[in-house]
Order: structure tokens, then C-alpha cells, then sequence
């Protein structure tokens, strides 16, 4: 099942890195840390920042108090936007072998156009404030 759906490393490691930021949004959180909750390489995880920084997603502070933390309201990000920031436009394949030969006729009929339509609505929709708590420390000691 996870095959269906590829969403690379980075744009992964950017989507949580948001929803976590966004649990505790005026909180700045250094990349080591980040990169040891979501048990990562820090330098990977470095350059996707770097990234989300360039999109005016995050901001960073620097110095021994510094870090990231959210240049916008989580409620006013997408996962579209963190997912474009890393990966560049979401575009739909309509063919698994990269091009058309079923003769116009796609073994998969509307499938394809169907997940890919689902996925970009889902993306587009879906806030960074709606799945904050997710990483809300409260929320999973309460939980423990």
C-alpha cells in the first residue's frame, strides 16, 4: 500500500517538520532536536529548512537560542505549500510508464486522475493547524 502514494524523503521530512512546528508555533526549535524527534539525519534535514526558509515558511534564528519556527499562522499553511516549497509544483501523471501506450486507453480507466485529483484536494485543503496536535506534548503525555 505505502508504493501507491511516493512522496519523497524530503517532502516527507518537510510536512512533519511543519506539523511539529506547528504544535508549538511560538516556540523556536533547533534542527537537532527536530531531526532527533523525528529520528533523522540533521544535515538532511538542514537543507529541507534551508528550503522551507527560501519559501518564506519558516524563519531561523541564529545563536545558541536558535532555531526555526513558523513564519505564518499555522492556519494559513497548506501541505500543498510545504509540499511545492520542497518539490516544486504537484503535477498529475496520467501514465505509469511516463508516456501513453494503451492507445488512449489507460489500463487504470480514471484511477490515476482520480488519486492524483484526491491527494492535490487533500494538500490544498488541509491546514498545518489541523494536524498540529499530532506532535502537542501535552496531548501525548496525556496520552502515556
Amino acid at each position: 500500500m505505502s508504493r501507491i502514494l511516493r512522496i519523497s524523503e524530503a517532502a516527507s521530512l518537510a510536512l512533519h517538520t511543519m506539523v511539529l512546528l506547528a504544535a508549538e508555533p511560538q516556540r523556536t526549535q533547533a534542527t537537532r532536536d527536530i531531526a532527533s524527534l523525528l529520528r533523522v539525519s540533521e544535515a538532511h534535514l538542514a537543507k529541507v529548512l534551508q528550503r522551507l526558509a527560501r519559501a518564506g515558511l519558516v524563519s531561523s534564528q541564529r545563536g545558541p537560542r536558535g532555531g526555526f519556527s513558523l513564519a505564518r499562522k499555522p492556519e494559513s499553511i497548506s501541505l500543498l505549500e510545504v509540499y511545492e516549497a520542497v518539490e516544486g509544483p504537484l503535477q498529475e501523471r496520467s501514465c505509469l510508464l511516463g508516456q501513453p501506450v494503451c492507445g488512449g486507453n489507460c489500463l487504470l480507466g480514471g484511477l490515476l486522475h482520480k488519486v492524483a485529483s484526491e491527494v492535490s484536494a487533500y494538500f490544498s485543503q488541509t491546514r498545518l493547524s489541523d494536524l498540529a496536535q499530532a506532535f502537542r506534548q501535552e496531548d501525548n503525555d496525556a496520552q502515556a
